[in-house]
């Protein structure tokens, strides 16, 4: 038994899948099925049942996991207190962030890190917001980049920026030559809005509702950028983060202007365990993020 082979174990039960818990460790589905049974076999009883599907883990394999979760972690935890005592800013950061967030500026923080700690490495994946909570606790994340965090027992929150919200139109709208639009002139109007699994959709209704309008939803969809699309098309209006329309505003594809009153924003922050021991590679990794996402002019 090893520590490698506890992990993948570990990352298997994580993912529920011996893939995906394969790929976590950089290894082969093959070697992932080979190393649990191996462990099986070295503790002489049945961790996982597969007969199931998915697999779920026998009462042995529930204590199995927990302890030795328990074991990586505070191995894991052990290297970055020895990293931190030497000042080593490297090993690999393990970041999950929304799709909105944006490539661009997730690619400019990627590379002045790089730029300025060269031994480090970044594996970056862009995830819907349930799947990055999902790899933060498990594991398989060390940091997850989402709006609106949401801190627990296990979720601790660092504040990163808010994101003002705007009206979004087509060109030919009648609010395209208007730089703020009053809320109360939303009424009746056809709108393009985010799928109800989403926090982002409760805040804008209920500042909808604060402020008496009533809009048409007449589409919804889970990402931005497809309701960018569908504005752009003249489906109908939407009201989204201003950051993530500087590109189309700028082409003029799309019409941004200020609500009055312009309370409403989009909080950015990092989500990671509460029991995650930050290396000098990830403490420098918050760092450059919190630089870049620095307020800039609209």
């Amino acid at each position: 038994m090893n520590l490698d082979t506890l992990r993948i174990f570990c990352s298997v039960v994580a993912q529920r899948s011996f893939s995906r818990g394969a790929a976590v460790n950089q290894v082969s589905q093959s070697a992932a099925t080979q190393a649990v049974r191996r462990l099986e076999r070295e503790l002489g009883v049945e961790l996982i049942d597969r007969t199931k599907r998915p697999f779920v883990l026998t009462p042995a394999g529930e204590m199995c996991y927990e302890a030795f979760r328990e074991l990586v972690d505070m191995y894991d935890g052990v290297i970055a207190r020895l990293q931190v005592l030497r000042g080593e800013v490297s090993g690999v950061v393990k970041v999950g962030a929304i799709y909105s967030v944006g490539l661009h500026d997730m690619s400019h923080c990627m590379r002045e890190f790089l730029r300025r700690y060269p031994k480090a490495q970044v594996r970056l994946e862009f995830l819907h917001p349930a799947k990055i909570y999902e790899a933060v606790l498990s594991g398989e994340l060390d940091l997850g980049v989402i709006s609106y965090p949401q801190s627990s027992p296990e979720i601790d929150v660092i504040p990163l920026r808010e994101e003002q919200m705007v009206l979004v139109c087509c060109p030919s709208h009648r609010f395209a030559d208007r730089t703020e639009v009053k809320a109360q002139e939303l009424n009746g109007e056809p709108f393009v809005t985010f799928d109800r699994s989403l926090v982002i959709r409760k805040h804008i209704e209920r500042y909808l509702r604060e402020h008496n309008v009533t809009v048409r939803v007449v589409m919804a969809f889970d990402n931005i950028e497809t309701i960018k699309q569908a504005v752009e098309v003249e489906v109908g209006i939407s009201i989204l983060p201003e950051p993530t329309v500087r590109r189309e505003v700028a082409t003029r594809s799309l019409h941004a202007a200020r609500l009055v009153p312009d309370e409403l924003v989009r909080p950015i922050g990092i989500i990671h365990h509460h029991r995650k021991v930050f290396t000098p590679a990830m403490q420098k990794f918050i760092e450059v993020l919190k630089e870049v996402s620095l307020p800039s002019p609209a």
